[in-house]
C-alpha cells in the first residue's frame, strides 16, 4: 500500500480550530431539534451493552444476557440494544444467554493496548469467533501509529479482517491518543482501507475517550470514503458516552455529516455500560435502572 498516494486521495480537510468551530455550529443548529424521545429510543436500539472489567464473571454475564433477553417483557414499546460487548473468554456465555438477533461484540486483538504479537492477534479473533462472537473490536496499534509505520497498523487490521470474514470488524483508533484532526483523519482512512466494517473512537480505558470532534471528523472520513468507493462504513462512539445529552450530541452529528441513512444498528452504535439506563430514564420520565 502506498501510503502517501492514499492520504493524498483522501486529504484531510480541515484544522483542528475549523473543527472545534464546525461541530459546536452543528449542535447549536440542530442538537434541539433530535433531542426527544423517538431519538433516545433510537439509541438505545443502536447501543453495545458493554462489559469489560477484569472482574467482570460468568455470572455477571449471564445476568446481564438474561435482562436484554427479557427486555421486551418489560418494556414491549421499545427496541432492545444491538449487541452485547463482552471480552473474549466470555463470549460463550453471552451467546448462550442471549436471544436471537441480539449480536455478541467481542473485543480481540490485545486489547486495549494492542501491544501484542500479530500472530496472537489472529489466533485471539478467530477463538472469539468460535466462541460465538459474531462481530470483532479491536485497537489499532496506536505506537506503530504514530511513529509513521502504517504498513504494519494496515497489514494487521487487514490480516484480521481475513480472519473474520463476514462478521463485522470494528477498528476502534483511540482517538484520545491520536491527539489532533490530521491523525485522527488518516487512521479513519487507512483502517477503512485495510477492511473495517465500522470505525470506532475509543476503548474508554484512557482519559480522552469519544468526543463529538471526534464523531465530526470519523464522520466526514466515512462520507468522503463513500463518495469515492460506495462502501458504507459504519461508526461507533465509544467510551464515556454515558447521558443522554451525550447520545443525542453524537447521533445529531451522524444525522448532519452523513444523513439518517445511518440512523440504524446496521451503520451505527454506541459502546456504553451507563447510557442504557439513562436513556431509559429519559424515556420513561422516572429513573429507571433495569440493566
Amino acid at each position: 500500500m502506498n501510503f502517501e498516494e492514499l492520504f493524498a486521495a483522501y486529504p484531510c480537510p480541515f484544522t483542528d480550530e475549523q473543527v472545534t468551530a464546525n461541530t459546536a455550529d452543528i449542535l447549536a443548529h440542530h442538537y434541539a431539534e433530535n433531542n426527544r424521545i423517538e431519538t433516545w429510543k433510537q439509541c438505545l436500539h443502536c447501543i453495545d451493552l458493554t462489559t469489560l472489567n477484569g472482574e467482570d464473571t460468568t455470572v455477571k454475564v449471564e445476568d446481564m444476557a438474561k435482562k436484554v433477553k427479557l427486555f421486551k417483557r418489560h418494556f414491549p414499546e421499545m427496541e432492545n440494544v444491538a449487541a452485547m460487548c463482552v471480552y473474549p473468554a466470555l463470549a460463550q456465555v453471552a451467546a448462550t444467554n442471549l436471544p436471537k438477533g441480539i449480536g455478541v461484540a467481542c473485543v480481540s486483538a490485545g486489547f486495549p493496548a494492542s501491544q501484542t504479537f500479530i500472530e496472537v492477534k489472529i489466533a485471539e479473533t478467530a477463538l472469539a469467533l468460535q466462541a460465538g462472537a459474531s462481530e470483532i473490536d479491536i485497537v489499532i496499534s496506536i505506537g506503530k501509529f504514530l511513529e509513521g509505520n502504517y504498513q504494519d497498523v494496515y497489514d494487521e487490521i487487514n490480516e484480521i479482517k481475513a480472519v473474520c470474514g463476514e462478521h463485522h470488524l470494528k477498528v476502534i483508533l483511540e482517538t484520545g491518543a491520536l491527539a489532533n484532526a490530521d491523525n485522527i483523519w488518516k487512521a479513519s482512512i487507512l483502517a477503512m482501507a485495510a477492511g473495517a466494517d465500522f470505525i470506532k473512537t475509543s476503548t474508554g480505558k484512557i482519559k480522552v475517550n469519544a468526543t463529538p470532534e471526534a464523531t465530526y471528523i470519523m464522520c466526514h472520513a466515512i462520507k468522503a470514503w463513500k463518495n469515492q468507493t460506495g462502501m458504507k462504513i459504519g461508526y461507533k462512539p465509544a467510551g464515556g458516552v454515558a447521558t443522554t445529552d451525550e447520545a443525542v450530541q453524537h447521533y445529531t452529528l451522524v444525522k448532519e455529516i452523513l444523513g439518517s441513512e445511518w440512523l440504524n444498528n446496521q451503520s451505527f452504535r454506541f459502546g456504553a455500560s451507563r447510557l442504557a439506563n439513562n436513556l431509559l430514564t429519559s424515556i420513561m420520565g422516572t429513573e429507571t435502572k433495569y440493566f
